[in-house]
């Protein structure tokens, strides 16, 4: 079982790009963020015609998470449970594949920043917290009820020095600050595994270089982009891998593609 998940920063923008990769990797599983369309103009055919089922949850020009698979896919959860939001960040389903039940959830967790013209405005940073708590919650209660779980997407956080080009330059970022790096070691700690760092303790796994000229050409990247697997997948992982490839096509996100695979 081949699990991917990738920021694609606007799906019609960057259509060919994906229609391109899928025919290349054909993973079983692709988790998408910020898809930034509403459902009427989601590319449903062109996943269809590649093989794919397609699940989303959109919004229009901001966010939107959505479930691709070769397997049949059912919606369990859109957006985080007990958590009231107006952006579409969570879409939870059920794959039926090889006589297992996976559960695979899409997530684009907020960036907390706050706006260029208004550096003192915590609000965002607040919601950043909240959220990440309302899936710390949830994810307890996934990980007794199901036995095959993977969280994966965006998750906006630099959990430790290596994960990023310059830590000094991250330091007051809501990307690297402590209080949601706890968070996300709260979520390993209740038994979810970082598939990457777990089979690559020392390499570096960029995920994300923004746009600035030279931040990919050099590797001045950061590791935001994560597959989480609970125990019992974790006990079948066979790899995980950054495919820095889809960031180096034309018209490209300014995230790249990270793969698992799990023994069937």
């Amino acid at each position: 079982m081949k699990i991917a998940t990738l920021n694609i920063n606007s799906i019609n923008a960057r259509l060919n790009n994906l229609n391109e990769w899928l025919q290349q990797n054909q993973p079983d599983v692709l988790l998408l963020q910020e898809i930034k369309t509403e459902f009427n103009n989601f590319p449903f055919f062109d996943m269809h015609m590649l093989g794919y089922e397609a699940k989303i949850l959109g919004q229009k020009s901001y966010n939107g998470v959505a479930v691709l698979s070769r397997y049949p896919l059912e919606v369990i959860t859109e957006n985080m449970p007990e958590f009231i939001d107006d952006n579409a960040r969570y879409l939870e389903c059920r794959i039926s594949a090889n006589g297992q039940d996976y559960i695979v959830a899409s997530l684009y967790l907020p960036n907390g920043n706050p706006p260029y013209n208004n550096p003192s405005d915590t609000s965002k940073f607040d919601y950043k917290l909240r959220w990440m708590d309302a899936l710390l919650q949830y994810a307890d209660k996934l990980i007794i009820e199901h036995k095959n779980i993977v969280l994966g997407g965006d998750f906006n956080v630099i959990l430790t020095p290596q994960d990023v080009y310059n830590p000094e330059l991250f330091a007051g970022d809501a990307l690297y600050r402590p209080e949601v790096r706890n968070r996300l070691r709260f979520l390993l700690r209740a038994g979810y595994c970082d598939t990457f760092r777990a089979l690559h303790p020392k390499e570096i796994g960029y995920t994300f270089w923004d746009y600035n000229a030279g931040s990919f050409q050099n590797d001045l990247g950061l590791r935001i982009d994560y597959i989480l697997s609970s125990p019992a997948l974790t006990d079948r992982l066979i790899s995980c891998a950054v495919d820095k490839k889809f960031r180096a096509m034309e018209k490209a996100s300014d995230h790249t593609v990270l793969i698992a695979e799990f023994k069937d």
